[in-house]
């Protein structure tokens, strides 16, 4: 904790900017989105299909343009384009409010995952990798502790929010938090970064010809291919236990208020398996920590497919919660290490589309082996051997490159 305290006190304007960027992409997450679900549908009269194919076109939308417009996080200068992605949060939320048509609501949509989920995790986890080097994983553990700190508070917001002025209301006052509390916060860090965050990225890199690599070198580089299973492996199938819980209760037999008080632990595991791998990134680096990222990710899926009882949920909640805290800063390290910092932009939001594709596929693909009759065991059996395959492929990838042999 003391190497915590120390790198906080010398670079605190910087990480409370990935703070706050983060914890305001929660908007457009889907664990917040999801406690507007039934409010939505009632007053729109949609159906729950209907609803959730708006909600994955607008995601997989949301994919698409980020691609295109990630990396313009390269050329703009950091304050510029931090606030275009605010200005494009506050329009979602301000959508969400005027939602009363499906189109409409399907707008709405993609915004949110598009800036929410997508871009400003994005800004702030390419700015924790491009300015840090020797602290790059503890600045990406600290940033993305705006997660689980969404986690617990948003929704507690959310829900007293619409019992007092509705859900529309509330999208109203998430919309005006944008010009009165997140811009003006990150201008004041920004302000006091001193790191030069004013100068886009690109010519910092031409001026100081810093080695970098772009996207034609990384999709044609084959260890990107094999290690892009492991780097996709944990979003992938997280999303799919958590869309897919009600099969899982039922198979198990556990009570759903039983999993919910487990979620707390996924949490507390979440962020301190996070703020543990940031430090060891920082000894180890990212690139030897790949093949064994996903031990505790097999050990969950192992221990949910083989074994019964009512204290499986929360051994499970926690190795999962690890196993997505230690995933975190370990691939968000491994592409400024392998290519570079100047197109690092470009080559996240490339990575962050496949994610968000990777997450919008996954709830389809478990849903339809369900309904095809696999059971539990069956099903995570096979997700812990494709994590077992996984980690056997990415021990042949980057541990054995570093940028300068790729050079």
């Amino acid at each position: 904790m003391t190497v915590y305290l120390d790198f906080i006190r010398r670079s605190w304007p910087l990480l409370c900017f990935g703070f706050v960027s983060i914890f305001w992409g929660n908007f457009g997450q889907s664990f917040f989105v999801s406690w507007y679900g039934a409010h939505i549908q009632e007053s729109l009269g949609l159906s729950a299909a209907v609803y959730g194919s708006l909600y994955s076109a607008g995601t997989l939308a949301s994919a698409v343009t980020i691609m295109t417009v990630g990396g313009y996080i390269d050329r703009w200068p950091l304050q510029r384009f931090a606030a275009a992605v605010g200005a494009g949060l506050m329009l979602a939320c301000l959508i969400m409010v005027a939602s009363y048509h499906a189109l409409t609501l399907l707008l709405g949509f993609y915004l949110l995952r598009l800036c929410g989920q997508g871009l400003l995790p994005h800004t702030a986890q390419t700015t924790m990798a491009r300015y840090f080097d020797a602290d790059r994983g503890k600045a990406l553990s600290l940033s993305a502790s705006g997660v689980p700190v969404g986690e617990v508070i948003l929704p507690l917001l959310a829900v007293a929010l619409i019992a007092v002025v509705g859900w529309r209301g509330s999208w109203l006052v998430f919309a005006a938090s944008v010009p009165l509390l997140y811009l003006p916060l990150i201008l004041f860090f920004l302000r006091r970064a001193p790191q030069d965050t004013n100068t886009p990225p690109l010519q910092q890199a031409n001026a100081a010809h810093t080695s970098s690599k772009g996207r034609r070198h990384m999709l044609g580089d084959y260890r990107f291919w094999l290690a892009l299973p492991a780097v996709l492996a944990a979003p992938f199938i997280v999303t799919g236990v958590f869309i897919q819980q009600s099969f899982i209760l039922s198979a198990k037999g556990w009570d759903p208020l039983w999993l919910a008080s487990c979620f707390i632990m996924y949490g507390v595991a979440h962020w301190l398996a996070s703020l543990l791998a940031g430090v060891l990134v920082d000894l180890f680096s990212a690139r030897r920590l790949l093949p064994v990222m996903h031990l505790p990710l097999i050990a969950a899926l192992a221990v949910l497919a083989l074994c019964e009882g009512q204290w499986v949920a929360p051994i499970f909640m926690i190795l999962l919660g690890t196993s997505i805290g230690v995933v975190g800063p370990i691939t968000g390290s491994l592409w400024a290490e392998v290519y570079g910092t100047g197109k690092l932009g470009s080559l996240r939001s490339l990575m962050t589309a496949f994610m968000v594709l990777s997450t919008a596929i996954s709830p389809v693909l478990f849903g339809a082996l369900i309904d095809a009759g696999i059971s539990v065991r069956g099903l995570f059996g096979s997700c812990a051997i494709g994590a077992i395959a996984a980690s056997i492929m990415v021990a042949f990838s980057y541990p054995r490159a570093t940028l300068e042999q790729l050079d």
